[in-house]
């Protein structure tokens, strides 16, 4: 992989590739404009492999996608639950008290309505009451869906230590981790 600069020319301009961030509307003609970041909390650059662009930043000494989550099997969760993360579970009360990992706080990223499900309006606020921005936390649910849309939302809100559980509490279960 072969990095490159900020004012490369053969940027591609298609804007599923790239977040935000980088959207072909901050291009200019010869490449990337200016973006502007905090140089005390990450740092950009741009990867290119096989003239497709990847965005890297680095954040407090972890290499993570800029708006996007990291997402980690659930033995890999466990490991850095065990190293002092957190485990922030977003599933609904009734799920919770059925059975959950061991120490997991829950603030419900969703509630059931009817036969449906709708957003908690309060979810980042309650999250934000159990965790501070730079915490390093561990978001799962039942299955990895709902922790992937609420772990994209805490990073969106610049939580910045938020790593996504793939599988969820099912695949918790099912690799026999702790749970109470």
């Amino acid at each position: 992989m072969e990095a490159t600069s900020f004012t490369s020319s053969s940027f591609a301009t298609s804007s599923l590739l790239y977040p935000p961030l980088l959207r072909p509307q901050s291009l200019d003609h010869r490449g990337l404009s200016s973006v502007t970041v905090n140089p005390r909390r990450c740092r950009i650059a741009v990867a290119r492999k096989n003239l497709s662009f990847r965005i890297k930043a680095v954040l407090r000494g972890k290499t993570e996608a800029t708006g996007v989550p990291t997402s980690v099997p659930v033995r890999v969760a466990n490991e850095l639950l065990q190293a002092g993360h957190r485990y922030l579970d977003v599933r609904t009360p009734e799920e919770f008290s059925a059975g959950h990992a061991a120490g997991a706080i829950n603030v419900p990223y969703m509630y059931k309505l009817g036969t449906g499900m709708i957003k908690n309006p309060d979810f980042l606020k309650e999250v934000s009451s159990h965790f501070g921005k730079y915490d390093e936390i561990i978001v799962g649910c039942q299955s990895g869906k709902r922790s992937m849309m609420a772990a994209t939302d805490l990073v969106a809100s610049g939580f910045t230590g938020v790593t996504d559980i793939a599988g969820g509490f099912a695949a918790w279960k099912q690799n026999g981790l702790p749970t109470e």
